[in-house]
Order: structure tokens, then C-alpha cells, then sequence
């Protein structure tokens, strides 16, 4: 089973298609416990949890295209975290965005479980922050690299500095989300380059990264940026469609 990683944006039936490889996943290991329908833990951590949390779920069933799902949400609240009982005997795990501190900290009691879980076959799907934390080290959210500014920033307003904090661990390399629609390649290049990462993917808005035995798969409308350290420097590769 993969890790399924969306740089955010893809919020319509439109975009249902780039969620499909995560359902069906599901259901291949729904078939595999003796299930008829996937039951799929869907989590959000958003400042509007529920409504996002049920977005999430129509997209997921529009994904299965005449599949029956069996979602079981979860609409966390700020500073509470999520409970065991939200990933306990399912067949896909879905983590939508948000803040991503805040969607970290709310999960950081389950990681070990969530790593457990996909090791056993479980497939995991991340949205936009939800994509962010899957990482062995989660970017946050600042915008300055030892006081310099690396991405965009409100006007008349100072970002904070980027921290690196320990991530679920699915995927070895950082990932950053909304990539060239919110020009956040240059933070990707100058924490790979400043060494505050080994190495990272960033992953365009409407666009699927999916990772699964040794391979890297993309879907959808964008691209895939690979960001690696080189001698004097940055590597910077696209991975398409």
C-alpha cells in the first residue's frame, strides 16, 4: 500500500480522479479483511473541522465512483488531540489541512501508530498540511530562514522563522505543498541548502504524489519539484505527470 501525498487545492468533484488510487486501496484492503465496503478514517484539523472533515468524506466517496464508503470522521479541536479510537480498525487514514502546527500537534500521539499502520498495508492519504507532516521532518509554517526572507509574506506584516519538527515519518525527504502557486519553492531550496533538511519534494496544488515500493508516482495538473543537496549547492528537478 502507498502513501498518497496532495499539494492542496483540489476541493471540487473535478478533482475526485487524483483522490481514486487512495480509495481504491482502500477497498483492495477492505477485500483483504473480508469487508464489502472500505471503512476510511477521515481527520481534520482545520479551524473548520466538521465542515472540512465532510468535504473530505464527498470527495473520497465521488472518488470511488459507485463504491459504497464507510467514512468515519473526526473534527479535532485546537490544542486537543486526536484520539487512537479515530484510526482503530480501518482501511484507509485521510488527514486534511489546516495550520500546519496545529494539524501536527493534534496527531504527534499517533504517530507511531499511524507508521505502524502503513507499515501493515494500511494506505494513507495527506492533504496540503495533512501532506506536510507525513514527512520523518515536518516543515512549519514560517517564512524566514535565519531572518531572511525564503517565501512570501502578508504585507507590512514580519513571518516567523522556520522550524523543522519530527513528522510522522512515512516519507524520508520533506514535503512542501501549494508549490508554484504560492511560490514555495525558494523556502524548499533554502532549507535543503542551508542543511535544516536533507532533501524534499514539493508538491503543486491539484497534484497527487504517490509513494509506494521504491517508486514515485504523480497525478494530476501540476508538478512534482525535487529539491537535493548537491556540492556548492541545490538540485532542483521536476517529477510530472
Amino acid at each position: 500500500m502507498s502513501v498518497h501525498l496532495i499539494g492542496g487545492g483540489a476541493t471540487t468533484a473535478v478533482d475526485a480522479p487524483l483522490y481514486a488510487p487512495f480509495v481504491a486501496e482502500a477497498a483492495q484492503r477492505a477485500g483483504q479483511a473480508g469487508r464489502e465496503r472500505p471503512r476510511v478514517a477521515v481527520i481534520s484539523l482545520h479551524p473548520e473541522a466538521e465542515e472540512k472533515a465532510e468535504a473530505l468524506g464527498e470527495l473520497l466517496a465521488e472518488a470511488g465512483t459507485g463504491l459504497a464508503i464507510e467514512v468515519h470522521r473526526t473534527a479535532g479541536r485546537h490544542g486537543e488531540a486526536i484520539g487512537l479510537g479515530a484510526i482503530a480498525d480501518v482501511d484507509g487514514i485521510a488527514v486534511g489541512g489546516g495550520v500546519v502546527e496545529d494539524v501536527r500537534a493534534g496527531l504527534e500521539p499517533l504517530f507511531s501508530e499511524l507508521r505502524r499502520l502503513v507499515a501493515g498495508g494500511v494506505p494513507f492519504l495527506g492533504v496540503s498540511a495533512g501532506a506536510m507532516i507525513a514527512a520523518e521532518g515536518s516543515l512549519g509554517g514560517g517564512s524566514r530562514i535565519g531572518g531572511v526572507v525564503v517565501s512570501p509574506e502578508d504585507s507590512g506584516e514580519a513571518g516567523d522563522e522556520l522550524e523543522i519538527e519530527a513528522g510522522i515519518g512515512l516519507v524520508d525527504m520533506a514535503i512542501e505543498v501549494h508549490v508554484a502557486q504560492r511560490g514555495m519553492l525558494s523556502r524548499l531550496v533554502v532549507a535543503v541548502e542551508s542543511g535544516l533538511v536533507a532533501g524534499g519534494l514539493g508538491i503543486d496544488e491539484r497534484t497527487a504524489l504517490i509513494v509506494g515500493d521504491g517508486e514515485l508516482r504523480v497525478e494530476g495538473k501540476g508538478s512534482v519539484w525535487r529539491v537535493l543537496p548537491t556540492e556548492g549547492g541545490v538540485l532542483v528537478s521536476t517529477i510530472g505527470t
